[in-house]
């Protein structure tokens, strides 16, 4: 695959002064619309309203808010500097509960700008934490390719790839994550038939994974999230790959509303059922998946999607954006340095902490132990 994207996920234009550019991805597959944010409240809204969506994409544009949130200081000295970056970080951090690389970006910023703190002027912090915006963005890059070289390695030959909600390029700043590894395989030769569940209530699938995969010329098959166990049961299906919102210690993974029961249905199948995630995606201060905050949003679009009434009109619904898979029945994690297999406590602490530590020494300016 031509590793240049048919589009732009998102995008800083300018310098400190600037402003974040993004798809909209609340207009597709109708409408290629991108939107300017002058200001962290701008960008709260594309968070909160899924105009951008998906944890790693999620994560940069918190990280430019910040920088974006800066802009609009009255007095600017170190002191109301950091006032401002607390109260803008707490804001950006209200936006949405479940995907901890919000919450990771964030604290990666005000960690570097902590480390910044009296020895650089008020202009300087800002460029430097633009710098910092720019570089989780570039880093989040290497990790698609990272993730999508050791999936691919999962992948054979005439494989049928099922998929849930969008873990793509959309969702990320290049390849994505779970459809990472499918870009990959497609690309050393492998050809692949890509199965995308529409994914309800909001249809990220059928919206977003079937225009993105078309887009870069991959055939793929859309399935209504009730028709994924026939699709398996007739054996056009040998692996179930995902992406993820947030992982626990233990492995038990958050993912969109849905994902569960097809982990629960590739055990029954006897089906490899594969998760993919960045290292920053894992969230070790959680023993397990119980403890994960799950997202409750509007009954209105279970009821009324896209405004369009499905349901009598007063009637109650429940709509929790995200479930949670239990590590027994994922087969492997795959991130950017390698695949855990087996899934458990153990091996995840094992692959996750190194990694975890070099990167706060870093964001934190100090020099990292390469034997740690």
């Amino acid at each position: 695959m031509n590793e240049s994207k048919p589009f732009s996920t998102l995008e800083w234009i300018g310098d400190i002064d600037g402003y974040l550019k993004i798809l909209d991805q609340t207009q597709l597959p109708g409408k290629l619309v991108y939107i300017d944010c002058q200001d962290e409240h701008q960008v709260w809204h594309a968070i909160k309203s899924l105009q951008v969506r998906g944890a790693p994409a999620i994560g940069i544009a918190a990280a430019y808010g910040v920088c974006l949130g800066l802009k609009a200081l009255a007095s600017p000295t170190e002191d109301s500097l950091f006032d401002r970056l607390e109260a803008v970080t707490a804001y950006l951090a209200s936006s949405r509960p479940t995907a901890v690389n919000l919450f990771w970006a964030l604290e990666r910023m005000k960690r570097h700008a902590a480390a910044c703190r009296g020895i650089m002027s008020h202009q300087q912090i800002r460029q430097a934490l633009l710098e910092e915006a720019r570089a989780i963005h570039e880093e989040d890059r290497a990790i698609c390719r990272g993730i999508g070289d050791w999936g691919s390695t999962l992948l054979s030959d005439g494989m049928g790839i099922l998929t849930h909600c969008n873990a793509g390029a959309l969702a990320t700043s290049e390849l994505g994550t779970a459809l990472a590894a499918i870009y990959t395989a497609v690309a050393s030769g492998k050809r692949l038939s890509v199965f995308a569940a529409e994914t309800r209530p909001l249809w990220q699938g059928a919206r977003l994974t079937t225009w993105e995969l078309s887009m870069h010329g991959i055939p793929v098959t859309l399935i209504c999230d009730n028709m994924a166990a026939q699709v398996m049961r007739e054996g056009k299906v040998q692996a179930v790959i995902v992406g993820a919102d947030r992982i626990a210690a233990n492995g038990d993974t958050a993912n969109k509303i849905g994902t569960y029961g097809l982990a629960v249905l590739a055990k029954a199948h006897r089906i490899p059922f594969y998760v993919a995630a960045p290292s920053s995606t894992f969230d070790l201060s959680l023993p397990h998946g119980g403890l994960i905050p799950i997202e409750q949003r509007a009954a209105e679009e279970v009821t009324c999607p896209f405004g369009l009434p499905i349901a009598p009109k007063g009637v109650a619904a429940y709509n929790p954006a995200f479930d949670v898979t239990p590590a027994e029945l994922i087969t492997a994690i795959i991130y950017e340095r390698g695949i855990i297999s087996p899934v458990n406590e153990g091996t995840v602490r094992a692959a996750i902490e190194p990694l975890h530590r070099r990167k706060e020494a870093i964001s934190s300016g100090e020099k990292p132990n390469p034997h740690r």
